[in-house]
Order: structure tokens, then C-alpha cells, then sequence
């Protein structure tokens, strides 16, 4: 971690990665005063978890950073989550904070967008082993269910799962087919309490969707 980082964002999916890669830079000591989440064009979901968006915003009130979600297609992301950093820029935050693991092509577009809107990227977790993230994430106090699902690598019954030690050990007897970190995109988290939770973010699974190649689980308020 650079300790000449002043004040930074933190990419936020509302999954462990990003809670991690927060987690590590507050107890660190470095200021994070914004979250980033790019939402689908209606606004209703997040765009790369397909999480309700308005838990990500509980998540946030939780954590007590303001989050930014901004609107867009795929095809439009980039330049949409440049205008996000440029604007974050012009207000003195020019350091970003990104929970990938080891993907060098997605490093290499984080680096290259962060360059070119004159921003200085962190990877907390890079080239971390990956049971041992998922033991840190456990050992933390991190709770997190599973919202999707590429039907190529799992089938419905892990949606919903708790990431606990009994996935992890489930997850591995599937070998190398699939990561158990699902940096491939084999599965994505909900973060729902953790240490940096002020509270629990209180939620109930309404059921699971599908589309051509994921399965999804919605989620609904608890006190409905």
C-alpha cells in the first residue's frame, strides 16, 4: 500500500474481494471517502453481480462511505466509469482501490484507465494464495452469501451458499475446473456483515432467476 495515498476510492462489487480490498486499506490508516458501483441501465442491479442495488446502498450506510452507482450499458462502461474517476479527480481523490486477484488483463485495463484519467490504482490482494484470502475472509468475521452463478462451471444449488468453511472445502473437490476465489467470474458474493459493518445488512432470499448463462438470487428487505 502506497502511504502517500491521501484519499482514495474503493471499487465496490458489494462482494469479498472489494470488502477485503477495503478492509486492508482502513486498518492500514488511509482515508476511503467514496465507493464506486456501476448498476445496470435501469438502475435496479449491480452491473457485475446482479445485486439488488439498493442493498448495495445498505451496504454502504453500514460502512459509512458514500457510494457512487452510476447507470450503463456494457458497452458504455468504461467511458462512464471514467467520467466517475475524472469527477473524483477534480475533487482531490486520485487514488483508486481495486480487489483483484491476479487477472492480468483486467489489471491491465484497471491500470490503463486509471492512467488515463491521471489516477494512481491499488491492488491489495494481488497475487494473494487463494485459500488463504477466502481463511482471512472467514477468520475476519466476513459473512457473505452466493448471488450468482456461470452455469458453465456451477449449477443452481450454490446459490445462496455461505461462504463459510464448509464451502471452501466443498468448492475444492472440484479441482482446477473451477477457482474457488471465482476470479474467473464463476461465482459472485453479497457481503452482508463483516468488521467493517457498523451492522448487519438484514436481508431474506426471495428466490433464484436465471438467463442464458447464469443463475441469480434475489433478494428482498427482511422487515417486508
Amino acid at each position: 500500500m502506497n502511504n502517500d495515498i491521501k484519499d482514495a476510492f474503493c471499487c465496490w462489487s458489494g462482494g469479498k474481494e472489494s470488502a477485503m480490498a477495503l478492509h486492508r486499506t482502513l486498518r492500514s490508516g488511509f482515508r476511503v471517502s467514496r465507493l464506486i458501483n456501476m448498476v445496470t441501465e435501469d438502475g435496479t442491479h449491480s452491473r457485475t453481480h446482479g445485486i439488488d442495488a439498493s442493498f448495495l446502498s445498505l451496504q454502504a450506510q453500514s460502512v459509512g462511505i458514500p457510494l457512487v452507482q452510476r447507470r450503463t450499458t456494457w458497452s458504455g462502461y468504461e467511458g462512464e466509469f471514467k467520467k466517475v474517476l475524472s469527477e473524483f479527480l477534480g475533487e482531490g481523490t486520485d487514488h483508486g482501490i481495486f480487489g483483484d486477484i491476479d487477472l492480468d488483463d483486467h489489471r491491465a485495463w484497471v491500470e490503463r484507465v486509471c492512467r488515463e484519467c491521471s489516477v494512481h490504482p491499488s491492488l491489495p490482494l494481488w497475487l494473494e494464495k487463494r485459500e488463504e484470502l477466502l481463511s482471512e475472509f472467514i477468520n475476519e468475521g466476513f459473512r457473505a452469501v452466493i448471488v450468482a452463478v456461470d452455469k458453465r462451471y456451477l449449477d443452481e444449488t450454490w446459490v445462496g451458499r455461505e461462504i463459510d468453511r464448509e464451502f471452501v472445502n466443498d468448492i475444492k473437490t472440484l479441482g482446477n475446473s473451477v477457482d474457488i476465489c471465482g476470479e474467473k467470474g464463476e461465482y459472485h458474493s453479497f457481503v452482508y456483515d463483516g468488521p467493517i459493518f457498523k451492522w448487519p445488512v438484514i436481508f431474506k432470499k426471495k428466490g433464484i432467476r436465471s438467463d442464458e448463462g447464469h443463475f441469480f438470487l434475489d433478494i428482498d428487505d427482511a422487515s417486508i
